[in-house]
């Protein structure tokens, strides 16, 4: 961890904070969009090598549908244990603490990083996986990283717009926890961050 990493976070975490109390959401997915491109370009911490800094125009994003803005209450879901290795942070432990229901979409499970601060994680992977979004999937919550859109008791804001690709999108030498079987859909979800054409890496 670095300084400049820690800014990374306060940063990603101030953009999301701008975007749970915007009072229109789109608004607040644009200004969540243009802080992204802004880090995206010019942070020490970018995910983007040199090279794609320097022909870095912006992050794709197909258009915002408020259809696929979810207020979505926590549904309860048997216990698993997910132990996911990386080559970065060792084995990387997470909880399912249940699924929430994302319209005629369907279902994902919602899992609590079970280790030092823990947090909240729900990554998907959809029908567009390996063709417009990162074979891997995206992430659509990552609390212990800022990524929160808030929601009420018992509920989470989940908006399918804010789909962003995990940071082993850009370049390999990230590690990322991808999307297990429950978090897995068979439609494609056209929302959130794309690949560009030819790709990142």
């Amino acid at each position: 961890m670095t300084l400049t990493l820690l800014d990374w976070r306060r940063r990603v975490a101030a953009l999301y904070a701008a975007a749970r109390t915007a009072t229109d959401p789109e608004a607040g997915w644009r200004l969540w969009r243009d802080g992204r491109d802004e880090l995206f370009a010019s942070h020490p911490d970018s995910p983007l090598d040199d090279a794609a800094r320097a022909a870095f125009s912006g992050l794709p994003f197909a258009p915002y549908d408020p259809a696929l803005r979810f207020e979505a209450r926590l549904e309860a879901a048997a216990a698993q244990r997910l132990e996911v290795p990386t080559a970065t942070d060792g084995v990387v432990p997470f909880e399912r603490i249940g699924a929430v229901t994302l319209g005629e979409l369907g279902t994902v499970d919602v899992w609590w990083l079970d280790s030092y601060g823990g947090g909240v994680f729900v990554p998907l992977r959809d029908g567009t996986a390996g063709q417009g979004t990162y074979g891997g999937g995206r992430y659509l919550l990552d609390t212990v990283k800022g990524a929160d859109l808030g929601g009420g008791e018992g509920r989470l804001v989940v908006d399918l717009n804010f789909a962003y690709h995990p940071s082993c999108a850009y370049d390999p030498r990230w590690s990322c926890p991808l999307a297990p079987e429950g978090n897995r859909l068979t439609a494609p979800v056209a929302a959130g961050e794309q690949l560009p054409p030819g790709g990142w890496y």
